[in-house]
């Protein structure tokens, strides 16, 4: 009976929607639909090429040094209209993160550069290996290519006097050759957690550009730009609460966005707010993370259908979502961290359908 008990118990606190169901693989992704209808993905080993949606992989053909896959949304692949594929990713070869928490500032040597490097062969070599941005940067969860054929990914960077982070987009013209930056959005906020951080991004129906950035102002906030991603000029706090985590948000082949988050509170309650310090001194926020709730808009973001839960691990973590449409209509999503209560690591890795879930979220408005 006790062993009955507990079982109930654990299955209670790891609850899955039942339109979700869960993948069989082995991987969180990065995934790359290529144009000949493999997946790739990559790894510290190197890319690796299936014909069966991820259920088995080829042997990896090393790419280069300084991928980590323990951090998620540290790097991202794209192939372009001409074939070609870009690798962005956080080189962890010269990783080192310092902190000052009694000034609130990056330390001189606080480093974690990005780099790319790009395949004009379908991934069997490799050049251009390259370093995009200086200084300590992070997680970025937007990598796309748009209408145009331009290449643009979100990126966070830490700054200084106050310390904090800022956000931006780099752009490429001539498929990953060479890179240049937008200006910088600053939120303001001081802490190694606080400003602007980990933004995604999506192209919209008219070629405009929409980033969702994380805050500790309990939504997300968000940006546009009307150039491709050259500037950004149109920043306001978005209609989506937030608890401080990065969502991903994808633009689906139907043309509907959809985005994929931890909101400000469980559903039902009210969570428990971190106090200010070195995360962030000036105020408390929530780091809700024990549920991934989804989205979708019809309106290029101007309005999100009500939110549903897909999943929930209670007392546990859930967060880092990574969103991937493997066939049209058919969404993947995986969690950069799922641990259970116990810390434990407890994979979260599933499929869903946007017909289901969009008539889902529609039916709680």
């Amino acid at each position: 009976m006790l062993k009955v008990k507990n079982r109930q118990i654990t299955m209670w606190k790891r609850w899955i929607h039942p339109l979700c169901e869960e993948l069989q693989i082995d991987s969180n992704g990065p995934f790359l639909r290529l144009k000949d209808g493999r997946m790739a993905t990559i790894d510290r080993n190197g890319i690796k090429f299936s014909s069966n949606d991820g259920l088995s992989w080829s042997d990896p053909i090393p790419v280069c040094e300084g991928i980590n896959d323990k951090e998620p949304s540290s790097h991202g692949l794209v192939q372009t209209k001409n074939g070609t594929i870009i690798l962005l990713y956080l080189n962890f070869t010269t990783y080192n993160f310092t902190w000052n928490d009694e000034l609130g500032e990056p330390g001189d040597d606080c480093r974690l550069e990005i780099w790319s490097i790009r395949s004009l062969d379908g991934g069997m070599t490799w050049i251009d290996n390259q370093m995009v941005m200086g200084g300590y940067n992070a997680n970025f969860f937007g990598f796309i290519e748009t209408s145009s054929g331009r290449i643009v990914a979100s990126i966070e960077h830490c700054a200084s006097d106050p310390g904090r982070f800022i956000v931006a987009s780099i752009f490429s013209d001539d498929e990953g050759k060479t890179w240049h930056r937008s200006n910088w959005i600053d939120l303001g906020g001081h802490g190694h957690h606080d400003g602007a951080l980990e933004p995604t991004l999506a192209e919209l129906s008219d070629g405009r550009l929409l980033m969702l950035i994380r805050t500790n102002l309990d939504r997300l906030w968000q940006a546009i730009s009307e150039d491709g991603g050259r500037y950004w000029r149109i920043i306001m706090p978005s209609p989506l609460d937030a608890s401080s985590s990065p969502a991903k948000m994808i633009r689906l082949k139907s043309g509907l966005l959809v985005v994929v988050w931890n909101r400000l509170n469980p559903k039902g309650s009210v969570y428990p707010r971190r106090k200010p310090g070195p995360w962030h001194r000036e105020i408390s926020a929530s780091w809700h993370r024990e549920e991934l709730s989804i989205a979708f808009s019809e309106d290029d973001g101007k309005t999100w259908t009500p939110p549903v839960v897909i999943a929930r691990y209670r007392n546990g973590i859930l967060c880092y979502p990574y969103v991937f449409e493997a066939h049209p209509g058919e969404i993947w999503v995986t969690a950069g961290f799922a641990l259970n209560e116990k810390r434990e690591p407890c994979p979260l890795r599933l499929r869903l359908y946007e017909d289901d879930m969009l008539r889902e979220s529609k039916s709680r408005g």
